[in-house]
């Protein structure tokens, strides 16, 4: 696999951080040890370490020649609430934590990249390395522009990578313009009123109003967004009554919506709600609303797009470089930054094998195999945005 020698030298020891951080995992602000672990690696690489961005984030400072520009490079640190299936030596030591998302590879290749980039300084300016928690569904990416990241850290453009299950190792996908859907969520509770079980014309079951507003909300898509668009409406929840012979006053359903245009997204808001309300009033019910817009699209620059898979290629060659993929319905807080910087955000393969499984599986693991070849996308990135400036030779009179 073409990876930079060194790295490939260190490839046994990469591992060994990400097994270590695999076995105990943390979820969204709680990554004290992990970020323990990276500030201290960081610091043994001769890096300078800032701390207690969004409660557990890390930034790492490394500067090398006279050069002015600075480019930020993030992973992220946080876990998930999933209970690990896998019985290697190296599962989840805790119980109903896992990293079955490939954070705990994330973080290991970025500092695999710092290692290298802190021994060879083959660049002419600064490097961020931004270690973020709590991209599972907590925004920890935008608690950490909102605490002042770019402030603290001016880069000129930023970048993210994530690993992609189905995707053969030794291959990238980056495209511009939408890689990640945005995501919302939706909470409806149907007033109804309770009754004897036995007894349900006494009362508005609100079990039945809500079984009727999630197939309604089904129509959304199907009927009331443009075909050209993409949207996906999904309940995902639904929760009433105690016992067998009660019908409850009220119900709840939950569920998310991803899209990756924001009159789209403003549409399905509205619509959510009008069909909540109406057809709870066909049965005599109402209902409250809630809508939460967590992340929203994430949006690679042009020219960041270009200056990450022109990296990926000198590392792969172009034929192993897609650059227009699909883009996902899953979203990204990455998304956060991007609205604050340019940049691009990439997939690297983490392979396609027998026994591979889509992220948030309770049978996932990161591909050790991959470590090296995104520690060493990032140093090429890296040297080639700050490539250092050969000195103008004055021709002799």
């Amino acid at each position: 696999m073409p990876v930079i020698n060194r790295i490939a030298d260190f490839h046994d020891e990469m591992t060994a951080w990400r097994h270590d951080i695999h076995m105990h995992p943390e979820t969204a602000f709680e990554e004290h040890r992990t970020a323990d672990v990276v500030a201290k690696k960081l610091e043994s690489f001769g890096i300078e370490v800032h701390r207690g961005l969004a409660k557990t984030g890390v930034v790492g400072v490394l500067r090398a020649g006279t050069g002015t520009r600075a480019i930020g490079l993030r992973a992220d640190m946080d876990a998930l609430d999933v209970q690990e299936t896998n019985t290697f030596a190296h599962a989840s030591t805790l119980h109903g934590k896992m990293h079955a998302c490939g954070h705990d590879g994330h973080t290991c290749m970025l500092l695999g990249a710092a290692k290298h980039l802190a021994e060879t300084r083959n660049f002419d300016g600064t490097v961020y390395f931004i270690f973020q928690p709590a991209e599972e569904n907590e925004g920890g990416g935008r608690v950490m522009v909102e605490e002042g990241l770019f402030d603290k850290f001016p880069c000129s453009d930023v970048y993210g990578m994530h690993n992609m299950p189905g995707f053969p190792v030794g291959k990238f996908a980056i495209r511009p313009g939408p890689m990640m859907a945005a995501y919302d969520v939706f909470e409806v509770i149907v007033e109804g009123k309770g009754a004897h079980g036995a007894m349900p014309h006494h009362g508005v079951d609100p079990v039945v109003v809500a079984s009727h507003i999630v197939t309604a909300l089904q129509s959304i898509v199907a009927r009331n967004v443009d075909p050209m668009d993409t949207a996906v409406v999904s309940t995902t929840q639904i929760h009433a009554g105690d016992t067998w012979n009660v019908i409850p006053q009220t119900a709840m359903l939950r569920g998310t919506v991803r899209t990756f245009k924001t009159h789209v997204q403003d549409f399905i808001e509205k619509r959510i709600q009008e069909i909540a309300r109406n057809v709870a009033a066909a049965f005599g019910a109402s209902i409250k609303f809630r809508y939460e817009r967590r992340y929203p699209a994430t949006v690679n620059t042009e020219a960041e797009t270009e200056n990450a898979a022109r990296a990926a290629a000198a590392l792969v060659g172009e034929a192993n470089v897609n650059r227009n993929p699909t883009p996902a319905m899953g979203s990204e807080d990455f998304a956060w930054m991007l609205r604050a910087k340019p940049g691009a955000y990439i997939w690297i393969g983490n392979g396609d094998g027998e026994g591979s499984c889509m992220v948030h599986n309770p049978g996932y693991d990161f591909n050790d195999e991959v470590l090296p070849l995104g520690a060493s996308y990032w140093v090429t990135l890296v040297e080639q945005q700050l490539a250092r400036q050969e000195p103008v030779r004055q021709a002799a009179e």
